[in-house]
């Protein structure tokens, strides 16, 4: 009941008020601008001439700047790139095409394969009094921090029992 009143007086006296819109005078439009002239030719003439005295003081001025960081990256790359150059003899594969991989021969320095990153890591989870940082960094030729990182974030295998919540549920029993 309510929208039919709502509605009447919403379309009283439509017509009128449309045509009262409708004649409206309409609000005029911005004012265009003006293109811009192209300058005089004399002032292009002299920004295209070559001016000798300006031209001889900016040839007596020598300007050598030298960005430290920037010299620490090219140093570091140069570092990087003579270890590159050199490589070491792979230590451990897996028979066939493990994971994919071709068969390598050699590793870049400073860098290991899959196979002997699990094993180094596994050596060290079962003996880490034989098997340190230090010991597995010279063994594959890395560099101590990364190693002891390495040995300190990364744990391979580490199995975790969990005691079930009722009695007559089945266990793997840890041997």
């Amino acid at each position: 009941m309510g929208s039919r009143i709502a509605r009447m007086f919403r379309n009283f006296n439509l017509e009128n008020r449309v045509i009262r819109e409708i004649s409206k005078e309409k609000p005029r439009a911005a004012p265009r601008h003006e293109p811009r002239a192209p300058p005089p030719s004399e002032v292009v003439d002299t920004v295209n001439q070559k001016n000798d005295p300006l031209l001889s003081l900016l040839r007596s001025v020598y300007v050598e700047s030298t960005d430290p960081a920037a010299a620490a990256a090219e140093e570091s790359k140069e570092v990087t790139a003579g270890k590159e150059a050199e490589r070491r003899p792979l230590r451990f594969s897996l028979p066939g095409e493990a994971y994919g991989l071709v068969d390598l021969t050699d590793v870049p320095r400073g860098k290991l394969t899959i196979v002997e990153a699990l094993k180094a890591l596994s050596s060290h989870q079962r003996q880490p009094q034989t098997w340190t940082p230090e010991k597995i960094a010279q063994e594959y030729s890395l560099d101590l921090k990364d190693t002891k990182a390495l040995v300190e974030f990364f744990i391979p295998f580490q199995v975790k029992i969990i005691p079930p919540k009722s009695d007559g549920a089945k266990q793997i029993k840890a041997s």
